[in-house]
């Protein structure tokens, strides 16, 4: 009865791909496979000198960093990233997250990973937007690693401006002192997974990553929906 009821709800009311609009058949979830095979995958989860890696080489120690997807102005990514951030499809968010941790349980690095941890947002732009994308990323992750998601130990305190427009060394001052970690205590000698929606020059995690591992006393690796090259 439930059954038949979802599918004539479907026949009138059809779910819609994120991106191109078509309908969605039952196995796909806010995207189309034919949209989803689109977006360019990096399988930076196999590379250990993958180019994220390598972004925070004599930085930051991470244990291992990765990226699902190649971002790109004017492409699916890009548009789905801004219906994430814009048009309150946290659904799509938690979607793709899930993507993501599938990648990283076949990479073999992460699984040992303690628990995740989103870049978190500013609580008045959390509260502007209505929630943070990262930690619906996160979350879809964490349904398929089996690893908790914690949001309380480190937080952003500084409201700093956008990243978008700005070189390398802008990011870091923007963000070199705009996360502290409230619960010291927490997780000592944990492995964390830092998540963010997309990594360009690394500034934001560099920021995260260097204080959980001065105040904690943990391993920290990172994962990214998205990578988009600075060069």
């Amino acid at each position: 009865m439930i059954k038949a009821f979802f599918d004539l709800f479907n026949l009138f009311f059809p779910r819609k791909c994120n991106n191109c609009g078509s309908n969605l058949d039952k196995t796909e979830l806010e995207v189309c496979k034919k949209c989803l095979f689109e977006i360019p995958k990096t399988n930076f989860h196999t590379d250990t000198d993958n180019p994220v890696n390598k972004t925070f080489w004599g930085r930051v120690n991470v244990e291992f960093a990765t990226s699902g997807f190649y971002f790109t102005k004017k492409s699916i990514l890009q548009n789905l990233l801004h219906s994430i951030k814009y048009h309150n499809k946290k659904e799509l968010a938690f979607e793709l997250g899930k993507y993501l941790g599938v990648q990283l349980i076949k990479s073999g690095c992460f699984g040992n990973c303690d628990v995740i941890i989103p870049i978190p947002l500013h609580p008045a732009k959390k509260k502007k937007r209505g929630y943070n994308q990262s930690e619906w990323i996160a979350m879809g992750m964490s349904d398929k690693m089996r690893i908790p998601v914690d949001t309380k130990v480190l937080k952003r305190h500084v409201n700093s401006k956008s990243q978008t427009k700005k070189n390398r060394e802008e990011r870091w001052e923007n963000v070199r002192s705009a996360f502290s970690v409230e619960i010291p205590e927490k997780f000592p000698g944990k492995h964390i997974l830092l998540i963010d929606d997309v990594i360009t020059t690394g500034a934001t995690i560099e920021a995260c990553a260097s204080q959980l591992i001065e105040k904690l006393k943990v391993k920290v690796s990172v994962a990214s929906l998205a990578y988009a090259s600075d060069s």
